[in-house]
């Protein structure tokens, strides 16, 4: 990664590239075929405003890359949110040091809360590895209804509410500071599986594809048939 790239905790003078963020956040997921929730600009400088995330910049002021901490069930959980970088700095590491910055900010803000995120590429979840973060059920996450609510915005929200929240696209990953495992032995047990999570996260974004069109497929034909 090119060393002259700064990252920072963001303040109330970023918000200008709250709007830049979130409109590279809602390309970059169609792009990928992949859902997300979106999120406004003003829902971006908020954060920012609040101390609440982290941004990269080039000297110039020149965009690099954003993430922000959001709270839930009375500060018992934090979750990583909304990591982007843009497309010309793909790649270069700033990600990974963006996730770090994000992390140690939420330990210092929440240091007792748990912090997970979801994420549907396996990019990512080396980064959290590294971090110490562990794959885990979603029956492990937060039960806030307004974390969930905030899913309505992602395309796949119809196939998280017919599991019943208990599955969806994104591979759940949780570091909790009562009861964790080494940075050592969570990377090196990333590294191990890694194909094997790789050839999971197909296999289940499939599954769960094909298992929802089936659906609608029939609950169209159902709805046909009861207009006769």
């Amino acid at each position: 990664m090119e060393q002259k790239i700064i990252v920072r905790v963001a303040n109330a003078g970023d918000v200008t590239y709250a709007q830049t963020i979130t409109d590279e956040m809602e390309s970059s997921a169609k792009a990928r075929g992949t859902g997300i929730a979106k999120r406004t600009p003003e829902y971006v400088a908020k954060k920012m405003e609040e101390g609440k995330a982290v941004i990269a910049v080039e000297p110039d002021g020149t965009w690099v890359g954003f993430c922000y901490i959001e709270v839930w069930g009375h500060e018992t959980f934090v979750a990583n949110s909304g990591l982007i970088v843009a497309p010309a700095h793909r790649k270069s590491g700033v990600a990974k040091l963006i996730k770090q910055t994000i992390f140690q900010l939420s330990r210092e803000r929440y240091p007792t809360a748990k912090i997970f995120g979801l994420t549907t590429g396996l990019a990512v979840m080396k980064i959290n590895s590294d971090l110490g973060y562990e794959p885990v059920t979603y029956s492990e996450l937060t039960d806030d209804e307004e974390f969930w609510a905030g899913c309505k915005s992602c395309v796949n929200y119809e196939i998280l509410q017919s599991k019943e929240r208990k599955n969806c696209m994104c591979t759940a990953m949780l570091y909790d500071p009562a009861d964790h495992y080494t940075t050592q032995e969570t990377s090196s047990a990333f590294k191990i599986n890694s194909k094997l999570y790789e050839r999971f996260m197909k296999f289940k974004q499939n599954n769960l594809l094909n298992w929802f069109r089936k659906k609608e497929k029939k609950t169209s034909k159902k709805n046909s048939i009861e207009k006769k």
